[in-house]
């Protein structure tokens, strides 16, 4: 086994190869999210929405990997490709939106400023109690800008890059042996 031709990264095989490197990329973007919110930035509903299509891309794309290493038909990793394009698509799409927003080009989300995953007090008491412990976050306020983008404006380009790399495992023939 070289380095061109192991079970991630064989050149021979570009769609086995993109198929174990998206599910790689969308770890990687789940496990970067994650290291965030354990760094004390707290996900708004837009964020948490944005993350779905990288949870659903990881299976679709070993999905995509097993077809391939079993030599299935190039027809069904294709289709499953295509659907990891659409994921992405839409992901790519709440994040312009969110971006949209933050930077004041239309509004945001009416019902996006709720806590995450607290239960709304119905006394008066409970509501003045529970000030001091929920953290309300607006989709419309960044919490940070890394390099000019917030979280949604990496997401968009994140998405983006994923979208075209996919594409390109949908397009790329694999190579027969010489």
């Amino acid at each position: 086994m070289t380095l061109l031709r192991n079970p991630i990264l064989d050149l021979d095989r570009p769609r086995r190869s993109i198929a174990a490197l998206l599910a790689l990329a969308a770890l990687a973007v789940v496990g970067a999210a994650w290291s965030f919110e354990f760094a004390g930035f707290v996900p708004c509903k837009l964020c948490l929405i944005q993350r779905e299509p990288y949870y659903m891309a990881m299976p679709l794309a070993v999905m995509a990997w097993g077809i391939e290493t079993i030599d299935g038909p190039a027809r069904l990793t294709r289709l499953v490709l295509a659907v990891v394009i659409g994921l992405f698509l839409w992901g790519g799409a709440v994040g312009f939106y969110q971006a949209g927003a933050e930077w004041g080009y239309w509004p945001g989300p009416a019902d996006c400023g709720a806590a995450r995953g607290a239960a709304i007090p119905t006394a008066a008491g409970d509501l003045m109690g529970s000030l001091s412990k929920v953290k309300i976050v607006d989709c419309t306020k960044p919490q940070i800008r890394i390099l000019g983008l917030s979280f949604a404006g990496w997401n968009v380009l994140a998405s983006a890059g994923l979208v075209l790399f996919t594409l390109a495992g949908m397009v790329m023939p694999n190579r027969r042996p010489v």
